[in-house]
């Protein structure tokens, strides 16, 4: 018999939009992706990888898909920028005032600013937590303020934030972090030990948005991304830092990006499936 065709290939009394407590919105946007392409097809290799994969955690021995996880339809990116990121914010908007957990599957980084604009209308004090190779610090890229290389930009215009897993950027952003307030854990810091936890958390607000960038694992686990920088990080000190965070602060919502699957070789779209549930797992862990 086939699944359903949502995350988790859930039936419908566990994946409708009134009994869910999580809700995957799908954008696969790619306009301005740089080297490699295919993160338009990220979403939908996250969703289809989420239908093979067991629902019982295995760390905390829960299901945690009874909380419901309900999947929307894809946010239509054939059109202007402007009207993609206006969309992407009023679908994120909406969630978020249900009270429901938003998780934004990606495309390109430049989705996140919208979902970040979205949360920050409802949480003031909003802080985000980026996982990244890059700091997306330029203003623009080849003069696109929309860009995957300034998303970063973009969200600093709206709160503060905290940068963990860098270990590439440009003559210009390093300008940039000479001259500003930064608080950034370079990869090669931090990849082995959890010294940093505390700081980092210690430098994020009551309610945080992640939003997480796939390239900022090892390219030696996650292959299928645009842009690999060796040097990454690994999967159990990522999930050691993030339970962390869930357990010390609110975590309002989160994003995935960047995944640009490969048909021969499936194993990113599996991992940043993976990823999203361990996350809704440290989330279902808090408030249950």
């Amino acid at each position: 018999m086939d699944l359903p065709d949502n995350y988790g290939g859930l039936e419908e009394n566990f994946s409708n939009y009134s009994n869910s407590f999580f809700v995957v919105l799908p954008v696969p946007l790619e306009k301005t992706v740089s080297y490699k392409g295919g993160t338009s097809l990220g979403p939908k290799a996250i969703i289809n990888a989420s239908q093979n994969m067991e629902l019982f955690d295995e760390e905390f021995f829960v299901s945690t898909c009874n909380l419901g996880i309900h999947t929307k339809n894809e946010i239509n990116c054939n059109q202007k920028m402007e009207k993609v990121m206006r969309d992407i914010e009023e679908e994120s908007y909406k969630i978020l005032s249900d009270n429901k957990f938003l998780c934004v599957l990606g495309g390109e980084h430049s989705i996140s600013q919208a979902p970040v604009k979205a949360a920050k209308r409802i949480y003031e004090d909003l802080s985000v937590l980026h996982f990244d190779a890059h700091l997306d610090l330029r203003d623009a890229y080849l003069g696109d303020k929309y860009s995957h290389a300034s998303v970063m930009s973009r969200v600093e215009e709206h709160c503060k934030m905290v940068q963990v897993g860098i270990r590439s950027f440009s003559e210009e952003e390093h300008v940039k972090l000479k001259n500003g307030n930064y608080t950034i854990f370079f990869a090669k810091d931090v990849y082995d030990n959890k010294n940093w936890f505390s700081r980092a958390i210690e430098n994020l607000t009551e309610n945080v948005y992640i939003t997480f960038d796939i390239d900022a694992f090892d390219p030696s686990i996650v292959p299928g991304t645009g842009t690999p920088e060796p040097g990454g990080l690994q999967w159990y000190i990522t999930c050691e830092f993030l339970k962390e965070v869930f357990f010390n602060r609110n975590v309002v919502g989160v994003d995935i990006v960047e995944v640009a699957p490969h048909d021969s070789l499936p194993v990113s779209e599996f991992v940043a499936s993976k990823l999203l549930y361990k996350m809704m797992t440290y989330k279902y862990i808090k408030i249950t």
